[in-house]
């Protein structure tokens, strides 16, 4: 499905400024509102992918409901979602667990030592909470260790040789999540690990969540494969209910960070000084790294014009990269980085003291809804 956003629409934008296409969006979820449908599991959003709540009235029209990793994203769960919340930490803190299982549907924890700290407290609090436990199968196929859960040293899960029988006197369900952006082939292979260790205790258990980093809405990704594996786990445990926990595959290609130049500065290469930052607005092309897409633009030296997209902050190493482009950039040309809804928006920060992008919708009937600006007081509240 094609972006809507044209010349006219980039006009009436404040920059930088993150814009959600809503028609996109739709997509994705009906996508995933199929999935639901063939299967019987419950899809939910993963907030720490996927966060822009201004979107939720659309969002919990197709999925059961968030999975939070804290606090605060199980409030805005809560508050703005209104269906199920799903929390889980590496760790939860003594303070916020009584909140937490206050507003929450399922509780997961990561270790034995946290189950027995927190376990009857939150039943105490919360006697409808389902409480649960995350697994390490120990296999993932993740494309870097950066974001690999099962690594040798992981921290995230319980494995198959420290798991108590006795635990399951405290759990309704298991969880676990070892993909990232991945194929429904990876979910084969790490589901395999998952049941051929813990299948023993399948019939002491009400529900199972398989996690996220689940390429869904991806253009090559497996769909029918994800359906046979789940009918057929169904088939095998009808008791259990399934879950899903995919944020990426429902922000994926539905929008992008609109930015502008401020300069253009000669050294070995051509270099265009935007107002945004790759360090402050998408750090992932740093961390990870990838390579974010410019629209209508092709990699170094393949168009007449090649720049180097630069940040506007201190960092020297604040570089998108190299880009070529058809016409030479000026001042003032708009520039479009793909895809920038997913992570880069809830990893964003304020370094250097640069605003935060805007945020605006391109609603379904073709309006621009400016639904969020920043300032100098969003920078210094966070500081006080």
């Amino acid at each position: 499905m094609q972006s809507q956003i044209n010349r006219e629409i980039l006009n009436k934008l404040p920059s930088p400024c993150w814009v959600l296409e809503e028609k996109l969006l739709k997509n994705n979820l009906e996508i995933l509102k199929n999935i639901k449908d063939k299967t019987g599991v419950k899809i939910l959003l993963a907030l720490k992918g996927y966060a822009l709540w201004k979107s939720f009235d659309l969002v919990s029209k197709y999925l059961d409901g968030c999975c939070a990793s804290g606090l605060n994203e199980a409030l805005l769960a809560k508050e703005e979602f209104k269906k199920e919340v799903h929390t889980y930490s590496p760790a939860f803190k003594e303070e916020e667990i009584e909140d937490i299982a206050k507003i929450s549907n399922h509780l997961v924890f990561n270790s034995s030592n946290q189950l027995q700290q927190f376990a009857k407290k939150a039943k105490k609090i919360n006697p409808n909470i389902s409480l649960g436990l995350r697994v390490n199968p120990q296999v993932s196929c993740a494309p870097v260790e950066l974001y690999n859960p099962c690594s040798p040293n992981s921290r995230l899960g319980v494995k198959i040789e420290d798991f108590k029988e006795d635990m399951l006197e405290s759990i309704d369900g298991l969880h676990f999540h070892a993909l990232c952006e991945e194929d429904s082939s990876s979910l084969k292979i790490v589901l395999e690990a998952f049941e051929s260790q813990f299948s023993k205790y399948f019939n002491k258990l009400k529900w199972v969540n398989f996690g996220g980093g689940h390429h869904i809405t991806r253009k090559d990704y497996n769909i029918e494969l994800l359906i046979e594996l789940l009918q057929n786990f169904k088939a095998k445990y009808p008791h259990l209910q399934i879950y899903l926990e995919p944020g990426e595959a429902v922000g994926w290609q539905t929008g992008v960070l609109v930015a502008t130049v401020l300069d253009i500065i000669k050294n070995k290469t051509q270099i265009a000084i935007l107002d945004t930052s790759a360090e402050a607005h998408m750090p992932d092309t740093i961390i990870m790294p990838y390579r974010a897409e410019v629209r209508g633009a092709k990699e170094a030296n393949i168009l007449p014009y090649t720049y180097t997209l630069a940040g506007n902050t201190c960092l020297a190493g604040d570089i998108m990269g190299e880009y070529s482009f058809a016409k030479t950039l000026n001042i003032g040309d708009k520039v479009i980085f793909e895809d920038q809804m997913h992570y880069t928006m809830v990893k964003a920060t304020t370094f250097n003291g640069i605003n935060l992008p805007s945020i605006a919708i391109l609603r379904e009937n073709g309006k621009i809804e400016i639904v969020k600006e920043f300032g100098y007081l969003d920078f210094k509240n966070r500081l006080s």
